[in-house]
């Protein structure tokens, strides 16, 4: 009997135990989960939510115009870009009714972070070839929008 009361006042030491380790463990996750979460959130610029969204909902069908005279025009655009020279080249045609414009603006704008968002103004140097500056991109899906007051041209390209 006395080996049968050594083995009773037998204990471990709380951190040899695997059920201390589990207690602390589940709560340990959520914090580190949840400073992860924080640091995601301070580092991802979003943009705001725009206030006037009834006049942009109103302002729809003034775009919708745009992108209708485009394909009237028959306008199509090729897109170079060249990240090591830092350029952007852009080839515009249409069909015999469309006049290449002196200027023409473009909006990069990234398919889901609108804190990346960028506008330039690129000036013909050909008959129809546009060059500027490329702006910093991200890597990620990009939507151009090239546009003048009469029309609009959509394209969409991914930035490896």
């Amino acid at each position: 009997m006395p080996g049968n009361a050594k083995q009773d006042q037998h204990h471990t030491i709380w951190y040899r135990e695997p059920y201390v380790w589990l207690t602390i463990a589940i709560p340990l996750a959520a914090v580190i989960g949840s400073v992860i979460t924080g640091w995601l959130a301070l580092q991802s610029d979003d943009g705001l939510v725009v206030d006037d969204y009834y006049k942009q909902g109103l302002a729809i069908n003034r775009v919708l115009e745009r992108d209708r005279q485009a394909e009237e025009l028959g306008i199509e655009a090729n897109i170079q870009l060249s990240q090591e020279q830092n350029t952007f080249r852009l080839f515009l045609t249409g069909n015999e009714n469309f006049i290449p414009p002196a200027t023409i603006t473009i909006s990069f704008l990234h398919a889901t972070r609108g804190g990346f968002d960028r506008k330039i103004q690129a000036s013909r140097t050909a008959h129809n070839l546009y060059q500027a500056e490329l702006p910093e991109l991200v890597r990620g899906r990009w939507h151009f929008q090239i546009e003048t007051d009469s029309w609009r041209v959509l394209k969409t390209i991914l930035i490896r």
